[in-house]
């Protein structure tokens, strides 16, 4: 009873600061569904639904201590309820099987793949004879070829390769299956020949006229603006960032600079802010508005506006909707008369994000713009409540800076290592050359230029515009350039990350001398961090590739091909070394047959199909992977397209193989069974 006591005790000191935690309550019921290894059938949701109503119910005859506890608990009820709707909502056609033939589709995004090819997203979709109830919502293709100058809205068609989306490429990765399955996207593919036209985009636009605009702005910016600037330019203000070439993206990633790429709550803050800010001086030096309206709430519905013409022209992407989200959070509450900038506010927009979009959760953006929101309101909520910074009054702005990069530097430092693998050693440095910048001259020039394309005068304010965005990229190759640069982390287990998080928000949301409890899981989370011991030997989904673990690193079978998987593979050990580096520490093949022994196991990775054709019988202990059909005699394991498209990648460790299907399990995006 003691002990009741004292916790009854403890949530009564909590109240009036627990509502930052129901989005909390909300992910954990999130993040439950998503990691079970079943789909859950209807007497599951019924339980679920039971227990939820129940605690409600509970409520009304608990003491007032041990409310927050039912209702944490009908939260994460509502969180298991709300990703398993939204998981069902979204279903359509995934295709089951390769193909190869003429797709037609209307595009209706443009952007490039990892190897700098432009892509192009279909839907209306029309694959050969495929009927109209098995054809993916959307496709996406890789374009290899001569194509026509593509627009959104316009019909094409071409010959194209289509797969099915990738499952892990390695068990416990991530699962773009899953990243696809909420995008509708049912099929990826490529295609070598020339794309045609089929319709103009104006027989097509209906349901894509916004993107169209996006487009036309995007070339306009382009053509005033050529070269990387004006691709730069493109995505800050539209989100296209088709004109951007790989060398960039790699020096703004490696510099810690890829933030200001995407349209995510710095633009949107900045934009609001300077929209604001505007506003309110202008509007205060007319008297006859001053002194009769509230200037500050006519200047937050003005940023309020700005805000949402932005989202718009941006394409609203899940990143550009939940910095909106929390935009309009702010705003609304400089509206109310409430503080605008507050953990509640942040709290309101988390639950918002994740009711609309539960899948968010487990998105690297989602977690990194949290994080650091939430910190940097918690410290400087502290800071304001222990009265102004020690310091000169013209130093306070750059102390600001400085501090707020740092905090958010933190904050998400660990996210983004979890989730690329690498750390920017330089990142501080690079984001303080480079912010100020953005805030100042970038953004601002945007919304000048905006104002005054109606007019055809937009060309000025975008060249001050480029020569901002001209100076973050010197920043961004002077930078990636400096010795030691960039860092590799090893991935972390499973628990680490989750861990981390919810030491983190103990630490802010927490209120009293309990909360520093929380460094120590986060202390314990970040030793074990390096614990984890990465697989002896990894086989792709595709038999295409096999990648075992030596004294120099891990040795892939192949010096080019499944580049996407040996690149992941070793981001995920902590490796910088490419695909033919990493092929050089595998011992000389004999005719075609690469060998490697781990423990008693003999790992035979057969490349060419005569090669694998030709070898016929194998022993006991060896374990043969292709990329073609083996029909083999002996006592040997073998993992050809048949085995493998029913597991999935595999990973060998201690001593047994484990597959991606027994760790991901049967979920709805999980492919269907052959028949």
């Amino acid at each position: 009873m003691r002990v009741l006591t004292r916790v009854e005790t403890a949530l009564l000191t909590q109240r009036g600061h627990l509502f930052p935690w129901s989005p909390v309550c909300l992910a954990v019921g999130i993040g439950w569904y998503f990691g079970l290894r079943f789909e859950p059938k209807a007497d599951l949701y019924g339980g679920v639904l039971a227990f939820a109503l129940l605690a409600i119910a509970c409520t009304r005859w608990l003491r007032v201590a041990w409310r927050p506890l039912a209702i944490g608990m009908a939260l994460i009820a509502a969180g298991f309820l709300l990703a398993g709707g939204r998981a069902h909502m979204v279903a359509e056609p995934v295709l089951q099987w390769r193909f190869y033939g003429p797709v037609e589709g209307r595009v209706v995004a443009l952007d490039r793949s990892a190897s700098d090819a432009l892509r192009v997203t279909l839907d209306q979709v029309r694959i050969g004879d495929v009927p109209a109830d098995q054809r993916p919502r959307r496709i996406r293709l890789s374009l290899h070829g001569d194509t026509v100058a593509l627009s959104p809205g316009q019909r094409i068609m071409t010959t194209a390769h289509l797969s099915p989306p990738q499952g892990p490429v390695e068990p416990g990765g991530f699962d773009f299956r899953r990243h696809a399955w909420f995008q509708q996207l049912g099929a990826v593919g490529y295609t070598r020949v020339p794309v045609l036209t089929v319709a103009p985009a104006r027989d097509g636009r209906e349901g894509v006229r916004i993107t169209a605009w996006r487009m036309a702005i995007a070339n306009r910016v382009r053509a005033i603006l050529p070269g990387e600037v004006g691709g730069f330019a493109a995505a800050v203000t539209t989100g296209d960032r088709s004109g951007m070439g790989q060398a960039s993206l790699e020096m703004l990633r490696a510099s810690n600079l890829a933030h200001l790429l995407a349209i995510s709550g710095l633009h949107m803050g900045l934009l609001t802010g300077f929209v604001f800010v505007a506003c309110r001086i202008g509007l205060s030096m007319l008297p006859a508005v001053a002194l009769r309206l509230p200037v500050r709430k006519l200047a937050a519905i003005c940023a309020l506006v700005a805000a949402t013409i932005y989202l718009l022209l941006s394409g609203g992407n899940v990143a550009t909707e939940r910095a909106f989200v929390m935009v309009c959070v702010m705003l609304g509450a400089v509206l109310l008369d409430r503080r605008a900038i507050s953990l509640r506010a942040v709290a309101v927009a988390a639950l918002i994000v994740l009711v609309l979009r539960p899948e968010t959760l487990l998105s690297p953006g989602f977690q990194m713009s949290f994080a650091a929101t939430t910190a940097l309101v918690a410290a400087f909520g502290g800071l304001r409540d222990h009265g102004p910074m020690p310091a000169p009054k013209w130093m306070r702005p750059v102390l600001a800076l400085l501090l707020s990069s740092a905090i958010a530097g933190i904050a998400t430092a660990p996210i983004g290592a979890a989730h690329f693998n690498t750390m920017s050693h330089y990142g501080l440095l690079a984001n303080l050359l480079s912010v100020p910048v953005m805030g100042t001259v970038v953004v601002p020039s945007a919304v000048v230029a905006a104002l005054l394309a109606p007019f055809g005068l937009e060309s000025l304010p975008l060249h001050v515009m480029g020569a901002g965005l001209r100076w973050i990229l010197a920043v961004a190759r002077w930078v990636s350039g400096l010795n030691g640069a960039q860092g590799y982390v090893v991935s972390p287990a499973d628990f680490v990350l989750p861990v981390l998080a919810m030491s983190f928000l103990w630490l802010v949301l927490w209120q009293g001398r309990a909360r520093w409890l929380g460094v120590v899981p986060a202390i314990a989370a970040i030793a074990m961090w390096g614990q984890g011991q990465r697989p002896d030997a990894l086989i792709a989904e595709s038999g295409g590739l096999v990648g075992v673990m030596t004294e120099q690193g891990r040795a892939l079978s192949k010096r080019k091909g499944s580049g996407f998987v040996a690149s992941v593979w070793l981001e995920n050990d902590g490796d910088g070394a490419d695909q033919p580096k990493a092929a050089q520490r595998w011992p000389d093949a004999s005719g075609g047959i690469q060998r490697y022994l781990v423990g008693d196991k003999e790992f035979v990775h057969l490349t060419g199909k005569r090669v694998a054709q030709g070898f016929a019988e194998c022993g006991p202990n060896q374990i043969i992977i292709a990329s073609v059909s083996l029909p083999l005699t002996g006592e040997c394991s073998v993992y050809d397209p048949d085995i493998l498209q029913k597991t999935g990648s595999l990973a060998f460790s201690k001593g047994r193989l484990l597959s991606s299907s027994e760790v991901s399990g049967r979920r709805l995006w999980s492919p269907r069974p052959r028949q």
